[in-house]
């Protein structure tokens, strides 16, 4: 399925699975989703199953959001305690729509404990109280961590009764955004099939030489290794260490989650020379999540400028990563350079990012789908060089294997099952069952307010008068209408002909010898004042000595 046919699915309000291959786009499209339903006010909670994936898309952890926290199991007493909170019952009572990423890596139990704690909130029998329940991720990629014990089939999400009380739809990304190398993309689809050819073996196997970069990112599978590597390596820089403090703004607790969930560090020690990667999306600035690159100075203002291994050289200048809420608003926000050091990192925290290049040690994989997340980071075969693997690395659950065979069945089905049309339809009806703007002047007016900033809940005065324009009304009309002046609606007027230039005033046009008037005193004013950008009424209204009407300048000057 493509993304815009997966992007409409979303928007007909249908409980989705959002799944496909590292690099799919699965975040794009949510991301995408999100930004859609903000713009017709529909409050949507955000969230992921853990710290590192919730900063992709701005949110928090669904522990956090739901209130589960580290709890094994819910019971009656806890629910009720659960209901008392007041910011929780705010936020659940308020959304819509509940998004939650990497869902590969969040238990069945903790699913099915959200699922009861959303029903007990709403009270109803519904599937995760009546929310539109979007679930993503790969269940390829990192599993729900649990008893040693459990098997997967005790730990996997969709093994949940909540999965199939929400009657997901299927929607399985098949475009492949990361990979530019055929042979790794064919590498990674064998590992997706649970059957990994000799050959695949043999060019893995042979990518163990030194790769065509001064010193490419150590991927490793425990944190002892990736800690070790940097300290040592910061270490051996000649110079002195310069620190970069994280700033944060808003509520405290929210605050500690994200501080815990941030790739960028709360304290980063820097030194010129050190190697470092960018870990968040700047299209503009001209990188993106795990460019890697060389501090090479400080610029003026004591900011790190970075040489990225492309050759541009970029100013690592303060990020903020925020959670709004369905408004805009801001709720926390953290400021810090996008930087982290890059000698080494985790497999675990590589989800999610795209590297150039990487070296990978493999050799004490402990959990199937490691391997395959590593090898998923390189956009191809030319900048990973392989130090050694285990056989685990190179295997995918048995049971995640078959639920993806059955996944692309039933995506396949929804793509010809669902028509744009009727889709097109529910997405309507959706809007409005959950009390969200379809109007496509409001929609403008909102996409504006939530560049600024602002919270609206209602038409703006403007709206409300271009509308009455647009279904033919006279000036008096509208005014009557409004219970406002002539010369409050003339007002109007120009403060429509900026926000919605398409909008036909010409039947509100005055006579000719009228805007020429206006015309010409406006001009003598700016003349004499050469400084002002714009003339205010009263100046006009006295060089005309009245003889056209505070009414009449301001609709010429619609005009004018």
């Amino acid at each position: 399925m493509n993304q815009d046919k997966a992007l409409s699915i979303l928007k007909s309000g249908k409980n989705v699975f959002l799944t496909g291959s590292a690099g799919s786009g699965k975040t794009f499209v949510l991301n995408k989703y999100v930004k859609y339903l903000k713009e017709r006010r529909i409050p949507v909670s955000i969230t992921a199953s853990t710290g590192i994936a919730a900063t992709h898309l701005e949110g928090v952890t669904i522990h956090a959001w739901s209130g589960i926290g580290i709890k094994k199991v819910l019971t009656s007493r806890d629910l009720h305690a659960l209901k008392e909170k007041k910011y929780l019952k705010k936020n659940i009572e308020k959304s819509k729509v509940l998004i939650i990423d990497e869902i590969s890596m969040l238990h069945k139990t903790q699913l099915d404990m959200v699922n009861s704690v959303l029903k007990y909130f709403r009270e109803t029998d519904q599937a995760f109280g009546d929310f539109q329940i979007i679930l993503s991720g790969d269940f390829f990629q990192l599993p729900p961590i649990g008893n040693n014990s459990e098997t997967n089939r005790e730990k996997f999400a969709f093994m949940s009764q909540s999965w199939l009380d929400a009657n997901f739809t299927i929607c399985y990304l098949t475009d492949q955004y990361r990979h530019t190398d055929n042979k790794l993309n064919d590498i990674l689809n064998e590992i997706r099939s649970g059957f990994i050819s000799q050959d695949s073996k043999n060019v893995l196997s042979a990518n163990n030489d030194e790769i065509d970069v001064e010193e490419p990112t150590k991927l490793f599978t425990h944190n002892i290794d990736v800690d070790r590597i940097n300290t040592e390596h910061l270490k051996s820089v000649k110079g002195r260490k310069k620190s970069f403090r994280a700033t944060t703004k808003g509520n405290p607790k929210l605050a500690e989650v994200v501080k815990k969930s941030m790739m960028a560090p709360e304290s980063l020690e820097l030194k010129i020379g050190a190697k470092v990667m960018f870990v968040k999306n700047n299209h503009e600035k001209g990188y993106l999540n795990g460019s890697l690159g060389n501090v090479i100075r400080y610029d003026s203002d004591g900011l790190p400028v970075v040489k990225l291994y492309n050759g541009y050289e970029i100013t690592a200048e303060h990020e903020e990563w925020k959670i709004e809420n369905e408004f805009g608003k801001t709720l926390v926000s953290y400021q810090q350079v996008p930087l982290r050091l890059a000698w080494a990192i985790t497999v675990h925290k590589s989800q999610g990012m795209t590297l150039d290049s990487a070296e990978m040690d493999l050799r004490k994989t402990f959990e199937k789908g490691q391997g395959y997340v590593a090898l998923s980071r390189v956009k191809n075969l030319n900048g990973l060089k392989l130090t050694g693997y285990n056989s685990i690395a190179l295997e995918v659950d048995d049971l995640a294997l078959r639920a993806d065979q059955r996944f692309r069945e039933l995506s396949l089905e929804a793509e010809r099952n669902y028509l744009e049309e009727g889709l097109k339809m529910e997405a309507l009806n959706f809007i409005k069952k959950c009390d969200g703007i379809s109007d496509l002047d409001e929609i403008e007016e909102n996409k504006r307010n939530l560049k600024k900033g602002k919270k609206t809940k209602k038409k703006s005065t403007y709206l409300v008068t271009k509308q009455m324009i647009d279904k033919g009304l006279s000036l008096h009309e509208i005014a009557k209408e409004r219970e406002l002046t002539i010369g409050t609606v003339s007002t109007h007027f120009i403060k429509i002909a900026n926000l919605y230039p398409e909008t036909d005033l010409t039947r509100f046009k005055p006579k000719e010898e009228t805007l020429i008037k206006v015309k010409k005193a406006r001009d003598k004013l700016l003349k004499a004042n050469p400084k002002e950008s714009k003339i205010s009424l009263k100046p006009i209204f006295d060089v005309l000595k009245g003889e056209v009407s505070y009414g009449d300048i301001k609709l010429s000057l619609v005009f004018i």
